[in-house]
């Protein structure tokens, strides 16, 4: 029984797309969501162990914003969402960078902001589109060097 509470009431890490870890505790119940405020995913669960973020979003009380909150019930009815994820933070500034960050990472299906529409579409939030530049210009490195000398036939 352990085991199970520990897997269904325990905590779960998300990465976001600058590579930061974000620890996460899972609420399946009116009485797991904390107070305070922070970020929140809507999360599916297939087969037990593979989890889908459906929507993420930053609240600044988590009791007052989840238990009437407007795309619960489409994540859970429509979407078949089992859980949420509660990250509780102080600092109101990290809200939008952390929300941002796993919402470019991971293109939930019921967010329709902050999803990047093109390669070239930067983060809205100065350190992480410092990040993403670099990350972009680091990967980018080994094309360039190679197309160096190469001029086209013709």
């Amino acid at each position: 029984m352990f085991l199970l509470n520990w897997f269904l009431f325990g905590w779960h890490t998300w990465q976001g797309e600058s590579g930061a870890l974000y620890r996460f505790k899972i609420t399946l119940t009116r009485k797991g969501i904390p107070p305070g405020g922070g970020i929140y995913i809507f999360v599916q669960r297939r087969f037990g162990f593979f989890l889908f973020p459906l929507y993420i979003g930053k609240a600044a009380n988590f009791r007052s914003r989840l238990l009437g909150h407007e795309r619960w019930w489409e994540a859970w009815w429509k979407r078949g969402a089992t859980e949420r994820h509660v990250l509780v933070l102080s600092n109101p500034r990290d809200h939008a960078r952390i929300e941002e960050d796993l919402i470019r990472r991971y293109r939930p299906r019921m967010n329709n902001i902050h999803i990047p529409r093109a390669t070239d579409d930067a983060p809205n939030d100065l350190r992480l589109a410092r990040s993403w530049r670099w990350r972009r210009w680091w990967t980018s490195l080994p094309g360039r060097l190679i197309g160096v000398g190469r001029r086209k036939a013709g």
